[in-house]
């Protein structure tokens, strides 16, 4: 077509592009191509915008084009604390399963001048036209983006909508995005942080195999099961209490009357007997008070996505979820309007007797059509306003007259009929009614009763949900006495209140703020599939023990997390969003800061979750037994890797250390002395240690393992300033599998390190480049200096002679030289070893050498340690190797401080820890 402009049309999903596309074309002239998704084809056709000739092509997405994700370092559970996702780059991408989708839509944007959104018009929708536009124009820059609002699939709205195109909201959609990176933060965080801290500590009853079980935690999710386990715990904590109430009736030629005592009731039983028989005794009754007026009972606002999901578990038992799966499907067919929807009043731009019109052939409610357009019929009425206005999309209603179609299910029928019906009564007049009270007087108290007559029905006689009870009593004249028909003293027990209901639920959620009309059935779908909930036949909801267990641990935190309110304050703030008066940024900053630091309460009171779990469920044989892959607490960030964390946990063999969460590709690790009971994080930083920050561990150890004068409890560093927790790793050895042995690595996991392509990191300052034994900032000076003067105090110092780092000067605490002092070299590499009176004397110290075991090396080949003397080749000590104790004597010498056992160490003793 010469002069034509080409504009790629893209829909939400195919249904909706095939209709569009039918309507505008108006079926003629109509082409049809492939695509690159064979779910998403191409519609071809010719159409005029405002007197402009244009070539159309429609095409559609299927949802969300994108995914918001953390980068790769992020992704893996142990790849970092998850306190850390609350600031880890995040990222927008296409998934594989939609590749094909865009790659239609880069084909066709670079033919076309014009770009038209056709997606949902709620902020859901919005968002996705924004992922549209970014693929569109990252392959045409000079595309004129226009966006189409529309609210049904009929000819007047999408004829409307085309020739009045406007622009996409970014406002709508920054709110989404915010939404999308609130929850994804949050959501993972938490769900890492349980998941790791309780699924392989307890045996829980889950469909799930429990070693895949995720203990999911969604910001919306959490506070939904909040209501449910909160109306459980009500119930749970009832105590029935007897009462007694004074029932009274009279029975004439007109009717009975039943009198309500208005008292109510009383819990106290002599006080009920007393008042009673005062009444026995003076049964005469005095009516005080003959009261008649007009009552209404008014038709139903407008209807809302809630209220049908309501009306439609109340009426059908029909689940949130499900309802809105058909509405959708009538939605999309054309037969009712988009059924996403917080608006409860229609526009005065509205015209609702042509959708009523549209209704008088129907075989059951097409009568009452008529008469509604009937003005001497009288029963027309302007709907009532629920005050609520999404300004996207007008309440729920018919948009084209069915009597049914074949392919429709029963549930079809049943939601296409409450929509019907609840429009025609929301144009209808109230129901009117004549209602008579009566009260009477019986030896002084007070007893009343109501009859009631319906005189107009109007709109009960098309919304059949709804009734509006009465009866009819006799005739009272004030003054007018007689004698009670039967005067009863009864007795009753106070009940709970029932488990929550679907409507109840979902009433809750919205009265809180608790998600959005499109999100909450499936927030409601979630507690179900993740087992943390169950629904009855009578769509009543209980907790599981997974659910219960989960909500009173975050209870006894003092924490209400699970709690509506803070999730309440978010969903304002995004709303903010999408009207324009916050920005994203600022609400992403605010909320984030808040949750962090709810995480952080968490984390450190976890025991509350740990002893909630345990009074649902049978703990763990595999607690302690694969720690392996378990996230502790962190420590410092690792030096080697210089991407993950270092936390500290325990091995194989239970014994702790420190180690990378990038294992096994980084296998960066700390191992502390075996003689460790327990130890835990604390949040004291290290002031001397660098870079930051270095938590401090407060350690306790076995008191028969360590030397006399070491406090079994000790706060100390791995980040190599903490001389204490150096000795007790060079006098007790390590947990570790090598130093088990009596051999191997001590403080950094050196041959692990060896394996692996990566330089090793220094202990002191974890910098790459040089080995602990050179680290500038733990010494300097010529390495051949073996002593020097304090010039402060005149203290003469030892340097090693091997490595140059300055001696320690210890006591030795053995039988033979028992106070006797001595220096030896901090360093695990280089076993330098000199008595102090040896030092005075002039005598060199000697340089102790301790084989050291490879063990990536698949021929358990053993090195010499590095000293004075050198390396030895092959298997075995060399010759020029000596052993030395802290007696003097040679390594045979050597016995276990615990039982004084010369044939193995006190950290492999099997009196350990008697």
């Amino acid at each position: 077509m010469s002069g034509a402009i080409k504009v790629l049309n893209v829909a939400e999903k195919p249904s909706v592009a095939k209709s569009v596309s039918g309507i505008l074309s108006r079926n003629q002239g109509l082409r049809v191509r492939e695509g690159r998704s064979r779910y998403n084809k191409i519609f071809e056709f010719n159409y005029s915008i405002r007197g402009q000739h244009c070539q159309m092509l429609f095409t559609s997405v299927t949802g969300h084009l994108m995914e918001l994700e953390f980068e790769d370092r992020f992704r893996k559970w142990h790849s970092c604390d998850p306190v850390d996702l609350y600031h880890a780059p995040v990222r927008k991408h296409v998934p594989e399963d939609k590749i094909d989708i865009k790659r239609t839509l880069e084909e066709e944007a670079r033919k076309c001048q014009w770009l038209v959104l056709w997606l949902d018009c709620d902020r859901e929708g919005e968002n996705i036209a924004f992922e549209v536009i970014d693929v569109c124009r990252a392959v045409n820059r000079h595309l004129i983006i226009r966006r189409a609002r529309f609210s049904a699939l009929i000819d007047r709205e999408i004829h409307h909508a085309m020739q009045n195109l406007v622009d996409p909201n970014m406002w709508f959609s920054d709110a989404v995005d915010a939404r999308q990176e609130i929850d994804l933060r949050i959501g993972a965080s938490f769900t890492r942080f349980q998941t790791i801290l309780l699924r392989d500590k307890f045996i829980i009853d889950s469909a799930t195999d429990d070693r895949n079980l995720v203990l999911s935690y969604g910001p919306c999710q959490f506070p939904t099961l909040g209501f449910i386990v909160e109306r459980y715990w009500e119930i749970q904590s009832h105590e029935p209490e007897e009462f007694w109430t004074i029932n009274c009736s009279h029975k004439s030629d007109e009717g009975l009357a039943t009198f309500n005592w208005m008292r109510g009731h009383l819990f106290d039983h002599t006080c009920a007997v007393i008042i009673y028989e005062m009444c026995v005794q003076e049964p005469s009754a005095t009516v005080t008070k003959v009261q008649q007026q007009e009552k209404f009972k008014y038709p139903p606002y407008p209807l809302s996505t809630i209220e049908l999901e309501k009306r439609a578990s109340r009426y059908f038992r029909m689940s949130s979820e499900h309802t809105m799966k058909v509405a959708e499907d009538l939605y999309q067919a054309g037969f009712i309007s988009y059924p996403r929807t917080e608006t409860d009043c229609f526009s005065s731009r509205t015209d609702l007797h042509a959708i009523v019109q549209e209704q008088r052939e129907h075989p059951e409610w097409g009568s009452y059509a008529q008469r509604l357009l009937d003005p001497e019929a009288r029963l027309w009425r302007i709907p009532g306003s629920g005050g609520h206005d999404d300004k996207a999309h007008p309440p729920i209603h018919p948009t084209k007259f069915s009597a049914g179609e074949h392919s429709w299910t029963q549930d079809h029928h049943k939601i296409y009929e409450l929509v019907v019906r609840h429009f025609l009564a929301c144009v209808s007049k109230p129901a009117v009614g004549a209602e008579t009270t009566v009260e009477i007087d019986i030896a002084g108290e007070l007893f009343s009763a109501i009859g009631r007559v319906i005189l107009e029905r109007n709109y009960l006689d098309v919304y059949r949900y709804e009734s509006w009870g009465g009866s009819l009593i006799p005739t009272y004249t004030p003054g007018q006495q007689f004698i009670p028909t039967s005067l009863t003293l009864d007795t009753g027990v106070t009940r709970p209140p029932p488990l929550l209901s679907e409507a109840d639920l979902l009433s809750c959620m919205d009265k809180a703020g608790i998600g959005t009309d499109a999100t909450m059935h499936d927030h409601i779908k979630k507690l179900l599939d993740r087992f943390y909930a169950t629904k009855d036949s009578n769509t009543r909801f209980s907790p599981t023990n997974l659910g219960e267990a989960l909500v009173m641990g975050y209870d006894d935190m003092g924490y209400e997390l699970w709690k509506p309110n803070l999730r309440s304050m978010m969903e304002f703030n995004m709303k903010e969003v999408s009207v324009g008066n916050k920005t994203k940024d600022e609400v992403l900053a605010t909320c984030l800061q808040q949750m962090k630091a709810c995480f952080l309460d968490a984390r450190l009171n976890k025991v509350k979750l740990l002893e909630a779990m345990a009074i649902f469920f049978e703990r763990s044989n595999r607690a302690a037994g694969d720690d392996n892959n378990a996230a502790g607490d962190v420590v410092r960030q690792c030096g080697l890797c210089q991407e993950s964390s270092m936390v500290l946990k325990k091995n194989r063999d239970g014994n702790f250390m420190v180690g990378c969460l990038g294992f096994p590709q980084c296998r960066n690790a700390i191992w502390l002395p075996g003689s460790v009971l327990e130890a835990a994080v604390t949040s004291n930083i290290c002031s001397s240690c660098t870079p930051g920050p270095v938590y401090l561990i407060q350690f306790k150890f076995r008191q028969l393992e360590i030397p006399p004068g070491f406090n079994a409890n000790h706060l100390g560093c791995i980040g190599g300033c903490d001389d204490t927790l150096r000795q007790l790793i060079e006098i007790c050895g390590t947990g570790s599998r090598m130093s088990a042995r009596g051999r191997g690595p001590t403080v950094t996991s050196t041959n692990a390190q060896r394996s692996s392509n990566r330089q090793s990191a220094c202990l002191h300052c974890q910098q790459t480049g040089h080995s602990s034994n050179d680290c500038p900032s733990q010494h300097s000076g010529s390495r051949n200096s073996r002593s020097r003067m304090n010039s402060q105090n005149g203290e003469t110092s030892v340097s090693c002679s091997t490595c140059g780092t300055p001696c320690a000067l210890r006591t030795a605490n053995t039988a033979n030289n028992r106070g006797r002092k001595f220096y030896s070299c901090p360093s695990q590499e280089c076993n330098f070893f000199m008595w102090e009176d040896d030092h005075n004397n002039g005598n060199g110290g000697r340089s102790i050498q301790r084989a050291n075991i490879n063990s990536s090396a698949s021929n358990s080949s053993r090195r010499g340690g590095r000293g004075q003397s050198g390396r030895n080749g092959g298997g075995g000590r060399g010759a020029d190797v000596t052993f030395v104790s802290a007696t003097g004597d040679p390594v045979s010498g050597r016995r276990c401080y615990v039982c004084g056992d010369p044939s193995h160490f006190a950290n492999v003793c099997p009196n350990r820890g008697m």
